[in-house]
């Protein structure tokens, strides 16, 4: 192939496109040959769409960069044909409230697989993926999956929770004061916490000329800090927005890896509960005194988390820097609902969130992510079914059920909205303008979906419950 494309490129009127659709069979969308039935509810459409989304399990391919998976697993649709990390936890929702605890299961075990073989479990499973993970929800999947079937069913997965736990937490112990190592940072206090980062200071593969072109505008020093940068807001989650930029409107302004984010803190938090909550159930020898000494760190990430990001006087959460422990209050995101959601947040701090959350974030179709509209697509007008979901359930536990009610019905309505003007399930909505298609971002808006699907039939489930 290599030889055919050397001695097209030299001839007259060469065209790269007509040469790749010609010698390569292209990637199809996910679920592109299905067609929404317009008699069928929002709900049965979200059902009918599971097994379009998901594949069964892989089979080794040397030409593929797919990393092949021994489960069944449900993918997000559209373009993103293989398994993302963050993604699977608000899709397990709606499996759960569909009954497919045995595909939730299974996911368990290729995430489980991974970090065994992996180290850690990757943003997909690509290998040009392998440098960076995602927010680690592992742990808040396996306390579903407990929550969903029973305490002794989810045992199997605590060795590959402490793995993973080991991946975030590599190097800590050798850190002092004031220094970094990766992903964590130990704070001039001696206090822990952790960031984003990546291992790799180069364009993202699948974003490489872009990355390359925009690199090439900044001086050569600045360059590896800026790689840095764009990969670690791709472990993020949130790539891009307002949150890690210091100027909204320029990507070369990423200072993602200069902060101490809070919902990634919180995650790490609720991992460390749950393996204390599993080592006490499982009971074996020894199990206790790790019990323990988990116990000890989340408390300690709990009390260096609240120090350094609360700020009294806002009644919010904010990233940190941690070169500075300047608390970024220009750029207030959705983040603070995660001390909410993961329980970290005392009952006066719970409250006050909440009242900011509805004072500033709650719009017409439900919560924007950030108060920023940069054209990112992690940011205003947009609205995403993750972060609804952390949000709404967020205020609900710390007593304002009220707001999380009218927040769920918002979104839901629009939901429904999109899906009778359009027969899809989106990736995102605009919930400041419900006229308007989301937009933003690297790519259009995708169809399918799966964080959207799952954090949907879970909110119809609760609204349910709440009229019987």
């Amino acid at each position: 192939m290599a030889d055919r494309y050397a001695s097209a490129r030299g001839l007259a009127g060469f065209s790269l496109q007509r040469f790749v659709e010609q010698n390569f069979e292209l990637p199809r969308p996910v679920g592109e040959g299905f067609h929404a039935d317009p008699a069928r509810t929002m709900e049965d459409h979200i059902r009918a769409l599971w097994p379009v989304l998901t594949r069964r399990p892989d089979t080794a391919d040397a030409r593929s960069s797919l990393i092949p998976l021994p489960q069944p697993y449900v993918v997000p649709g559209g373009r993103f044909r293989e398994v993302y990390y963050w993604d699977s936890y608000f899709t397990m929702l709606g499996l759960v409230a569909s009954g497919r605890t045995d595909l939730v299961r299974s996911m368990l075990d290729n995430f489980a697989y991974l970090i065994r073989t992996v180290g850690h479990i990757p943003n997909g499973n690509r290998t040009y993926y392998l440098s960076r993970s995602q927010p680690p929800f592992f742990g808040a999947m396996v306390g579903l999956y407990a929550t969903a079937t029973d305490t002794t069913q989810a045992l199997t997965y605590l060795d590959a929770l402490e793995l993973e736990h080991a991946f975030w937490m590599d190097g800590a112990e050798r850190l002092a004061p004031a220094q970094v190592y990766r992903r964590v940072v130990r704070l001039p206090d001696g206090s822990v916490l952790n960031r984003y980062w990546d291992d790799l200071a180069e364009p993202r593969p699948e974003s490489y000329r872009p990355d390359y072109e925009l690199a090439q505008t900044l001086p050569a020093p600045q360059r590896e800090a800026f790689y840095r940068n764009v990969r670690a807001t791709a472990e993020s989650g949130w790539d891009f927005s307002s949150r890690w930029l210091r100027d909204p409107k320029d990507l070369r302004t990423l200072e993602t890896t200069e902060l101490l984010p809070v919902d990634l803190n919180c995650l790490l938090y609720h991992a460390e509960r749950t393996i204390v909550a599993l080592r006490r159930v499982r009971g074996r020898p020894g199990d206790r005194d790790v019990a323990d000494r988990f116990a000890r760190a989340a408390e300690a990430r709990r009390q260096a988390l609240l120090n350094a990001s609360y700020e009294p006087g806002a009644g919010f959460f904010f990233d940190v820097r941690w070169r500075t422990g300047v608390r970024v209050t220009d750029r207030p995101t959705i983040a603070a609902a995660a001390p909410l959601y993961f329980g970290l947040a005392t009952p006066d701090q719970g409250r006050k969130v909440a009242a900011q959350l509805e004072r500033l974030f709650l719009k017409p179709g439900g919560f924007v992510p950030t108060l920023v509209a940069s054209g990112q697509q992690w940011d205003a007008p947009n609205g995403w079914a993750p972060l609804e979901w952390l949000a709404i359930e967020g205020v609900r536990r710390y007593g304002r059920g009220d707001l999380a009610a009218v927040a769920r019905d918002r979104w839901l309505a629009l939901n429904r909205r999109t899906y009778r003007a359009t027969g899809k399930m989106t990736e995102k909505y605009d919930v400041v303008n419900l006229e308007r298609r989301a937009g933003g971002g690297e790519y259009p808006t995708q169809d399918g979906f799966g964080w959207t699907n799952g954090v949907a039939l879970a909110l119809l489930g609760q609204a349910s419950s709440e009229k019987r």
